[in-house]
């Protein structure tokens, strides 16, 4: 059992309880509060866990003041749980939901909205497509250890077009995305364990490469939900024997664009549907090129102007391709603004300038 923590609010929860069956590989994902008291996790244990599961041999679980609190101990002695607590020097102990902690981050923040506050609807999906996705170690599904059966989306078929089909294609995708994180996370251990006898990886001029995200700042809410790497890049150049120069977005101008090999990943083509990381053709609005505008995602004032984050057609899953634009560049998007300004009332909006009020469809003169 492990806690994900400070989460930005989604539907008043901001924290996520883990909880991994060491046999099975099965994992359960609880939405709940970082101000979770011992008898709420015991709530929540008996209402997810047990209900489905009954009553566990033993626990592994980290020092966390709630595991270690006299409540949670009696608890345990009296169901004749056996309480197995990591250490600080050996916090391997609860290492497997450490790993699965990390498969299921990196899973959200590809189906979180820009601004983080609906990552607790994705929980089902993600704790589904993970139990029925094989595990490293048994060679087979948690669903199929446990109930003998895998669940699979290949002979349903549902027009695309109605919104049966717009849901059975996000199961698929959802399906697809945590199965390549765990192949991914193998991959990560075994470059782990090689990296003592590990080649540096040499790119050539022209490759596309993929950039870890953590020395980037963004304005998204928080590190814990956004991108682990950005791009893809072009390499531009070698730099010395360790580096390499990138051609980075025009808006990256606080950003040298040169950066260690350590950082960098060699781009792999994904086979989750709809993904696109590439710039889609323009739209051709009276002879002149225009980038379809695909969601509103952000607001702000500058200078006494109002701007929005744009994500684009083709790409509005990359934060890092958004752009801020200003509201007379909108004026043929007035829905996607009044449905962003629906979502986030709190947001910068339209003033009584013209332009603005146009940009949300008004229709008086001011």
């Amino acid at each position: 059992m492990d806690f994900i923590t400070q989460f930005p609010l989604s539907n008043n929860f901001d924290s996520i309880l883990v909880v991994v069956d060491r046999f099975s590989k099965m994992a359960i994902f609880i939405p709940t509060y970082g101000t979770i008291t011992a008898l709420d996790l015991a709530q929540s244990f008996i209402s997810h866990v047990f209900s489905y599961h009954g009553l566990p041999v033993s626990i592994v679980s980290d020092r966390l003041s709630l595991f270690v609190s006299s409540f949670w101990t009696q608890l345990c002695q009296q169901l004749k749980i056996s309480r197995d607590l990591s250490t600080d020097f050996h916090p391997e102990t609860d290492g497997q939901t450490k790993r699965v902690n990390q498969i299921l981050e990196q899973y959200l923040w590809m189906y979180v909205s820009y601004h983080q506050d609906d990552w607790h609807t994705w929980l089902p999906l993600a704790e589904f497509a993970y139990n029925n996705a094989e595990h490293s170690s048994t060679k087979q599904s948690p669903f199929f250890t446990i109930y003998g059966i895998n669940h699979s989306f290949d002979s349903i078929h549902i027009s695309q077009n109605s919104p049966a089909g717009k849901v059975s294609t996000k199961f698929q995708s959802v399906q697809q995305v945590v199965k390549e994180e765990l192949e991914s996370a193998i991959r990560r251990f075994k470059k782990y364990a090689d990296r003592n006898r590990a080649i540096t990886p040499d790119f050539q001029p022209g490759d596309k490469v993929w950039l870890a995200s953590k020395n980037i700042k963004t304005t998204r809410p928080t590190k814990k939900l956004s991108e682990r790497w950005l791009g893809p890049f072009e390499a531009l150049k070698k730099i010395g024997s360790h580096a390499y120069h990138l051609k980075v977005p025009q808006q990256w101008k606080s950003v040298h664009p040169v950066f260690h090999v350590s950082l960098l990943e060699t781009m792999k083509h994904s086979t989750i549907p709809n993904r696109r990381k590439f710039p889609p053709p323009p739209v051709l609005v009276e002879e002149q090129e225009e980038w379809e505008v695909a969601q509103v995602l952000d607001s702000k004032l500058k200078r006494g102007n109002l701007w929005y984050l744009v994500g684009w057609k083709g790409f509005s899953e990359d934060p890092e391709r958004a752009t801020w634009e200003p509201a007379s560049n909108l004026t043929n998007s007035p829905d996607l603004v009044k449905d962003f300004h629906s979502l986030y009332p709190d947001r910068p909006g339209p003033n009584t300038s013209r332009v603005e009020f146009m940009v949300l469809g008004g229709e008086k003169k001011l």
